[in-house]
């Protein structure tokens, strides 16, 4: 194999990737299947994550599940445990899980506030430090945070979502910072507005679809497949030597007013 390709190739490698039983995560797992390596998929529940992952075995991918709260230490730490005794060393980490809750900032409610930081912040750092504790002695890992467009700009209705993602971001360099060292990289990937079902009614939303399009360098809103390629570049040893680094993947909007 050339290797230019090679240094893409995830073959060998076991890929955990949190709330990945739809939509982004799930996007995410596939590409990391099709550049070879086996997937752990995870959820809170089961009913929706086995059903994807029987939607990955029948395109031929190696994969596994494995139902936790990622919001919870003691839960975390005993997956990842289970994860590694059990299926193998964790190789790649892609902390995917992750909420969007919409209210005018002046009557957003106290328990929505917790609950989302909760999902979107502290799910970053127990399972980042759950598994990052496993790749420090082996000197090597892939940890892969999801951010946003929302790390670096913000909207009305969602000021909670965006100190989420802009505490994710430096969060991830900070991990980078701690880790480095080790032989670990972490880095964000920072997805634009993409088409999920999480997103159909902004989708659907004629006044909106045509802002986002306009607004957009790219016109268009993005398909998840569109962020396959950066993650696996981020996963494999083509990116060995960038850390704490975010890779937007938006179209252009973090580029333009």
């Amino acid at each position: 194999m050339n290797p230019v390709l090679k240094s893409f190739d995830l073959t060998g490698r076991t890929a955990l990737v949190t709330g990945s039983s739809g939509g982004i995560g799930l996007a995410l797992a596939r590409g990391l299947a099709g550049a070879g390596a086996r997937i752990v998929l995870n959820a809170r529940g089961s009913d929706k994550l086995e059903q994807a992952a029987a939607k990955l075995r029948q395109e031929g991918a190696t994969v596994f599940t494995a139902v936790f709260d990622v919001t919870s230490g003691d839960a975390v730490g005993a997956a990842v445990e289970r994860i590694e005794a059990e299926i193998g060393a964790i190789d790649i980490l892609v902390n995917n899980a992750g909420m969007q809750r919409r209210a005018p900032l002046d009557q957003f409610e106290e328990a929505q506030w917790h609950e989302l930081m909760k999902t979107n912040v502290d799910s970053v750092f127990l399972v980042g430090q759950a598994v990052a504790r496993r790749m420090i002695p082996r000197q090597r890992g892939k940890i892969i945070n999801i951010c946003s467009v929302q790390s670096e700009l913000g909207r009305p209705g969602i000021a909670p979502y965006t100190a989420s993602k802009g505490a994710v971001k430096m969060l991830t360099k900070g991990m980078a910072i701690d880790w480095g060292q080790h032989g670990i990289q972490v880095n964000g990937l920072g997805p634009g507005y993409f088409k999920t079902e999480l997103t159909d009614a902004l989708v659907k939303n004629a006044e909106f679809t045509s802002w986002l399009v306009g607004r957009t360098p790219s016109r268009r809103w993005g398909d998840v497949e569109d962020l396959v390629g950066a993650a696996v570049f981020l996963a494999s040893d083509a990116s060995n030597f960038v850390n704490g680094h975010i890779l937007y993947v938006d179209g252009g909007v973090t580029a333009t007013l």
